[in-house]
């Protein structure tokens, strides 16, 4: 007897070629049948029209804090997800001396924009060890399976103390302990480590995070933790110095490929189409392609549409957070604060000032933000409003340049007066990155590349900018059924989301629909899935908020063969585990 039967479903099965109709039969958690099935099951789901898949494996994540005290690895769960990696970026809360957890906590709260007073009263603080951190989360049962890797900031603040915040370089002594502590983690089953290295990473005082300008002696001395060991990856975010100028860039990607050599370990780095140009992103692949040739496991972290932030008055950017006219409303309630801006003497002042500078010491928000809105008439362009019809490839006819041109004002005045709307409740789309010729076609070319991960969703940071947890929804409709042109076959799309990652972690019991493969499936109705707007809730604890977006569509996830999600609905099985790596 079966204990479950998914029948007549069209099944993309991991592999990337063409899906086929088949039915799909589950027994202890396994699959067990995969073709015309006569056997009896106590379940049967009918999936004819569904697509079957097997469960998305989410590479980048930042749940770290959030499993402490969420069960269910929210907002993943509603878009298909069934494996989660954590602790990527180079940030996370293991290992942690006594005292040393809020530095952790401003750290993780300025790169990933997660509020603090959440992590200080959600995260219940029961480790100091990494292989602690594990066993501390390990005890709760989960509706996901999730992986976890070392982040290197916490590891050098453990080891150096104050000396690693105040950006000393690490001595062969600390290199030495830095290696003994991840080598224990990994054999405690953690999948990897990561660092980070990106100008536009700043601790919640403005600081530059403790490891971004780690020493190649330091971090090669640190990735030989992985010698004579079968598992493990490394995972980096750099921008190769992109505000210090194209110069920079052969000396930061000689340390991705010097990490490469002495881990002798897959090692994924972050691809995105940063610069104006477009020049780096070529230089990136150039690189990459040339390392891979001579034997370097390297690969490229890519995201299926563009990075960046939604605006809102009570998210975490908008246009006009520095400028000194509206900083006297900021306290305000949201309807009160839209309601004062409208007063035509305030309008008429705000729009007559300056921002004040925002990134620089006290506070995590980046320099580019303040390069980007010294140009706010230029980017204007790629400002979108979200006006009840969620378009993640908008033309630029639809932009704030185009409504003020139509209208006859500037943009910054088109932007304020969608803001000050209403109960000051809207939403702007504005992506940063991926997008500077308007279109996403640069990104489909990336995700062709042979080297490419799906990844980069973030899912769990950025709360107030962004919920880029959606990603795996996002490229089963834009570009698998809903783009006029250059579609990505459902086949190749589900491989992408599920098999490759799969291989990347060397997970070799999931991200296929076979016999003798885990039982984590998806079944999708391709008419129905839809990502809804993003919506700001305040579910955080301490009543932080976030974006949140769900699905419609999901008929069902499964977890090693029990039902996590069913129409969106969260169950009450818990399945989900921490693999540990071996």
């Amino acid at each position: 007897m079966l204990d479950l039967l998914i029948r007549g479903g069209t099944v993309a099965d991991g592999n990337g070629g063409e899906p086929f109709t088949a039915d799909v039969g589950v027994r202890d958690g396994l699959i067990v049948e995969v073709g015309k099935i006569t056997s009896p099951a106590r379940e049967t789901v009918d999936a004819s029209g569904a697509w079957v898949t097997p469960g998305f494996v989410d590479i980048h994540t930042h749940y770290d804090g959030q499993a402490t005290w969420d069960e269910n690895f929210s907002p993943s769960i509603h878009h298909g997800v069934t494996t989660v990696v954590m602790g990527n970026c180079g940030v996370g809360f293991a290992p942690v001396r006594p005292g040393g957890e809020d530095g952790l906590i401003k750290l993780m709260e300025g790169v990933e924009d997660i509020p603090g007073a959440a992590l200080h009263e959600g995260i219940r603080w029961n480790w100091q060890s990494f292989p602690q951190y594990m066993d501390a989360l390990e005890r709760e049962a989960r509706s996901l399976d999730y992986l976890v890797q070392v982040p290197h900031d916490p590891l050098r603040m453990y080891v150096m103390g104050e000396r690693a915040v105040a950006g000393e370089a690490a001595t062969l002594a600390d290199i030495v302990t830095m290696r003994a502590l991840l080598r224990d983690a990994l054999i405690a089953g953690a999948v990897g480590f990561s660092t980070g290295r990106s100008d536009n990473h700043r601790t919640a005082e403005g600081k530059e995070t403790p490891a971004a300008e780690a020493s190649a002696a330091e971090l090669t001395g640190i990735a030989r933790a992985f010698e004579d060991l079968r598992h493990g990856v490394v995972q980096m975010v750099s921008d190769f110095d992109l505000m210090q100028g194209p110069q920079r860039f052969d000396a930061e990607f000689d340390l991705v490929e010097q990490l490469a050599v002495a881990s002798q370990r897959p090692v994924s780095m972050t691809w995105l189409q940063r610069d104006p140009g477009g020049e780096q992103v070529v230089a990136i692949q150039q690189r990459a392609e040339a390392a891979v040739e001579r034997g370097l496991p390297l690969y490229l972290q890519t995201a299926p549409r563009g990075i960046g932030v939604i605006n809102g008055l009570d998210a975490s950017f908008h246009p006009f957070m520095g400028f000194p006219g509206y900083k006297a409303i900021a306290h305000l309630p949201l309807a009160q604060r839209a309601a004062a801006m409208r007063i035509p003497a305030r309008k008429a002042r705000i729009l007559s000032e300056k921002s004040d500078r925002l990134a620089g010491d006290g506070t995590p928000i980046p320099p580019l933000v303040d390069v980007l809105l010294a140009r706010i008439e230029m980017i204007s362009g790629r400002m979108f409003p979200l006006d009840g019809r969620l378009d993640y490839e908008p033309s630029v006819m639809q932009s704030f340049l185009v409504r003020a041109k139509q209208r006859g004002v500037s943009a910054l005045e088109a932007l304020y007066d969608w803001f000050s709307e209403g109960d000051g409740s809207n939403l702007v789309y504005f992506p940063i990155f991926n997008y500077n010729d308007g279109t996403l076609n640069p990104v489909r070319k990336m995700l062709d590349h042979p080297r490419a991960l799906f990844g980069l969703s973030d899912a769990g940071a950025h709360v107030g900018t962004v919920c880029d947890a959606s990603f795996t929804t996002f490229m089963l409709t834009h570009w698998v059924r809903d783009r006029a042109q250059d579609k990505i076959p459902l086949g190749r799309a589900v491989e992408m989301m599920s098999a490759r990652n799969a291989r990347y972690l060397r997970l070799v019991d999931r991200g296929l629909i076979a016999p003798g493969m885990r039982a984590d499936i998806n079944v999708i109705d391709p008419q129905r899935l839809n990502m809804g707007m993003p919506q700001l809730v305040r579910d955080l604890p301490a009543g932080g908020r976030r974006f949140l977006q769900k699905a419609e569509g999901y008929v069902g996830t499964w977890v090693r063969g029990e039902a996590v999600a069913r129409e969106g609905e969260i169950t009450q099985a818990r399945p989900g585990r921490l693999v540990r790596m071996r």
